[in-house]
C-alpha cells in the first residue's frame, strides 16, 4: 500500500481529537472511512498506534513516536503546496518569546540585504522547542535546557541575565536591583507552556505561595500590568516587549539563561547553514587584533 498524505492527516486528527467521531467530523469523512485509513497506515507501518480498548482514544508508545514524524511530514507538503508561497521557499526561523532580544531586527536586516532572494520568516510557536519539534520551523530559538532528540544539532548564542517584571506602579519599583527573596511574597505568572521560570528558583523555605499560570506571553504582560503578579524572565524580554505599564529590574541573585540555536540534521532547508552562520556573526563578533609594540 502506498502511504498518502490522507493517512497522516487522519492519524493526527485521531490523536488531537481523541474520538473518532470528532476526528471524523473535522475531516469530513465518515467515521467508517476514517477507520479503514487509520487501519491502512498502521497495517503499512508494521504497528498499532492508536490504543482502541477505551471510549476516548489514546495513542500507544509507536503512536507518540510517530506524530512528530507526521506532523512535520504533513507540514512540508502544506509549506510546498501553499500558493501564496509559489516561487520561493522562506526559510522559517521559530522563537516561543522575546526571538533573540535586540539582536532580532539587526538579524533580520542583515538577512534581507545579505540573502535578499531568501525570505526568513520569524514566527513564534508557544512550545519549548518553538516548532522545531513538529517540523513547523527550520530553526529555532531555544532558552534553557530542553529534552531534544538526537537529529537536533545546537549551538550556544549568548547568555541572558535574568530581570523581574513588576507592574510600573509596584513598591518594588522603589529598588534598583531586586532578589528572589524580594519577590517571594508576590503572586508569580508563571508560563507553563514555553517559560524557563520555574518556583525551583526559589530556596524551598521561601518558595512563593501562589502562582498563576499562563500559555504565552501576551497573558503573562496581561497578569503584570493588572497587578495581578510579577514575573521572572530574562533581558530579551524587555527589549522586545517595553512597556510604559512594566518595569523590568535586574534580578541579582537567579541563573542567567542560555540561548541556543537548534536545527534539524539533515537540515530542512539549504539556507539553515547561513542563518546559523550569521547569527554568529552577529551576535559574537570576531575580537581585534591587539599590536603589541
Amino acid at each position: 500500500m502506498t502511504v498518502e498524505l490522507r493517512h497522516l492527516r487522519a492519524f493526527l486528527a485521531i490523536a488531537d481529537q481523541g474520538t473518532i467521531t470528532r476526528a471524523a467530523a473535522r475531516l469530513h469523512v465518515t467515521q467508517p472511512a476514517l477507520s479503514r485509513t487509520l487501519r491502512q497506515l498502521e497495517a503499512h507501518l508494521g504497528v498499532r498506534l492508536i490504543d482502541r480498548s477505551t471510549h476516548h482514544l489514546r495513542l500507544t508508545a509507536a503512536g507518540h513516536a510517530f506524530q512528530p514524524r507526521a506532523a512535520a511530514a504533513a507540514a512540508a507538503v502544506d509549506e510546498a503546496l501553499d500558493p501564496a508561497r509559489a516561487g520561493t521557499w522562506p526559510l522559517r526561523l521559530g522563537h516561543a518569546w522575546s526571538a533573540l532580544g535586540e539582536h532580532t531586527t539587526p538579524l533580520l536586516r542583515r538577512w534581507k540585504q545579505e540573502c535578499p532572494h531568501t525570505p526568513l520568516q520569524l514566527l513564534r510557536v508557544d512550545d519549548r522547542t518553538a516548532g522545531l519539534d513538529h517540523g513547523t520551523v527550520d530553526v529555532a530559538v531555544i532558552r534553557g535546557e530542553v529534552d531534544l532528540p538526537a537529529e537536533v544539532h545546537t549551538v550556544a548564542l549568548l547568555i541572558e541575565p535574568r530581570v523581574a517584571a513588576v507592574a510600573a506602579d509596584s513598591t518594588l519599583t522603589q529598588k534598583p536591583r531586586l532578589t528572589l527573596h524580594d519577590l517571594s511574597t508576590e503572586s508569580i505568572a508563571v508560563n507553563t507552556v514555553a517559560g524557563t521560570t520555574t518556583l525551583d528558583l526559589w530556596s524551598p523555605d521561601e518558595t512563593p505561595d501562589d502562582t498563576i499560570e499562563v500559555a504565552n506571553t501576551d497573558d503573562w504582560l496581561a497578569a503584570i500590568t493588572t497587578g495581578h503578579a510579577v514575573g521572572v524572565t530574562t533581558t530579551a524580554t524587555a527589549a522586545m516587549y517595553p512597556n510604559p505599564a512594566v518595569a523590568y529590574i535586574p534580578l541579582i541573585d537567579a541563573p542567567a539563561v542560555t540561548v541556543y540555536l537548534a536545527w534539524k540534521e539533515p537540515p530542512s532547508h539549504p539556507a539553515v547553514s547561513d542563518l546559523i552562520a550569521l547569527t554568529r556573526r552577529l551576535i559574537t563578533p570576531p575580537r581585534e587584533k591587539t599590536t603589541i609594540a
